[in-house]
């Protein structure tokens, strides 16, 4: 990266140095005598400086304005030939580009208010106004232009990339939040229950006490196998989100067993095998993670609830998950099951997933008893597989 800098800027100074002599034979021509040296050395100094403006954008566009608007001045009250001229005009583009593109929004709004300053001050050097705008001030305005575009592309380019690449991370840090939290919100929540059942297991019935301890340490050992995915999504990027999504067929059956070892009973309705092994990942991971949150959900504040339902249902091109249950209704649990899980995060994380596939999630009381979670999810339609050759002459 370096020696393409230091090339760059080499190819510049010969650009530099050609303009300058070309302007300079240009003056001697018309003007004759020795007023090319004023504008040869005035150009020649901004852009020397322009050279070195990669060590310091801010104060090297600022020393070529200076020297730029010295150059108008002098040249307005000594009768010399306009400026700035070709050679210095180049060189406050470079400066002015650089600046646009590299320094804070104020300080590049700043120099790019100066350099149009200097390109219009060239009118006051001008010899030419009853023929309208001078070549040279239309020369340096264009110049200015071209510098402000050249630094402004760049500049807009990187801030898009820049949201672009934010947007990607925030993306990534809400998908891994709602992975950890559903993972430890589900099994830490399976083992605490389990944990209290032990303990009134080892007053009633010592003798079944390690039975529940062997159900505790199952529970533990299914956490820490979870956490190992989602750990694994952190470690390597480059594995396919698919080899670590829940929701592969007879996840869901396994995932209301280990509920109904609590005690409840579970109604589970789903598809048929072959239906929910064609939904696509995300959809599948979708309708594990409502479930299990609503499982969870039901764990941490209905204990009084006996049944629970869980229907999964497909209309055309719309999935519908339900999980509901039977508890009886109480002042308090509006409140207490608003948040669902872990510091009030289980609904947000239910909601972004559903809304990030264009679906939509109600959750609430049922009419008379019981609580509800109704996630809606569109589905493309799959199209039909052909039956084969035998099959069809049936």
């Amino acid at each position: 990266m370096r020696v393409r800098r230091w090339a760059a800027d080499a190819a510049l100074g010969v650009i530099f140095a050609v303009v300058l002599a070309f302007w300079a034979v240009r003056i001697a021509d018309s003007w004759g005598g020795g007023y090319w040296r004023f504008d040869c050395a005035a150009g020649a100094v901004v852009c020397a400086i322009a050279l070195a403006r990669r060590f310091d954008p801010a104060r090297t566009a600022v020393a070529g304005l200076a020297v730029a608007a010295t150059a108008v001045l002098a040249a307005r009250f000594a009768d010399l030939p306009s400026e700035p001229g070709p050679a210095m005009a180049l060189g406050l583009a470079v400066l002015v580009g650089t600046a646009v593109k590299t320094l804070p929004v104020r300080t590049a709004c700043a120099v790019a208010g100066g350099g149009l300053a200097v390109a219009a001050g060239s009118l006051v050097t001008a010899h030419t106004l009853a023929a309208g705008v001078p070549s040279v001030t239309l020369m340096n305005v264009l110049a200015w232009a071209a510098a402000v575009v050249a630094g402004l592309c760049p500049r807009l380019l990187d801030a898009r990339r820049r949201a672009v690449a934010e947007g990607v991370r925030r993306a990534e840090r809400l998908r891994l939040a709602r992975e950890l939290h559903d993972v430890v919100a589900h099994h830490v929540t399976g083992i605490v229950l389990q944990a209290q059942a032990a303990r009134l297991v080892s007053r009633k019935s010592p003798e079944k006490a390690g039975d529940a301890l062997a159900d505790i340490e199952a529970a533990g050992s299914d956490a820490l196998a979870a956490m190992r995915r989602v750990v694994g999504l952190l470690r390597d990027p480059d594995e396919p989100a698919e080899t670590t999504m829940p929701g592969r067929p007879g996840e869901l059956g396994e995932l209301v067993e280990r509920f109904e070892a609590g005690g409840r009973t579970v109604r589970l309705r789903l598809p048929d095998e072959e239906e929910t092994a064609a939904w696509p990942p995300e959809v599948a991971a979708t309708v594990y993670r409502v479930v299990q949150e609503s499982l969870t959900n039901i764990s941490r504040h209905a204990p009084q609830a006996r049944s629970v339902t869980v229907e999964v249902e497909r209309d055309r091109e719309t999935l519908t998950v339900e999980v509901a249950d039977d508890s009886p209704q109480c002042p308090s649990r509006h409140h207490q099951r608003g948040g669902y899980g872990l510091s009030g995060y289980g609904l947000i994380g239910m909601r972004e997933r559903v809304e990030a596939l264009g679906g939509t999630l109600r959750a609430g009381p049922r009419p008379g008893s019981g609580w509800s979670v109704l996630a809606t999810l569109p589905v493309p339609v799959s199209p039909p597989r052909p039956r084969p050759a035998r099959e069809r002459a049936r």
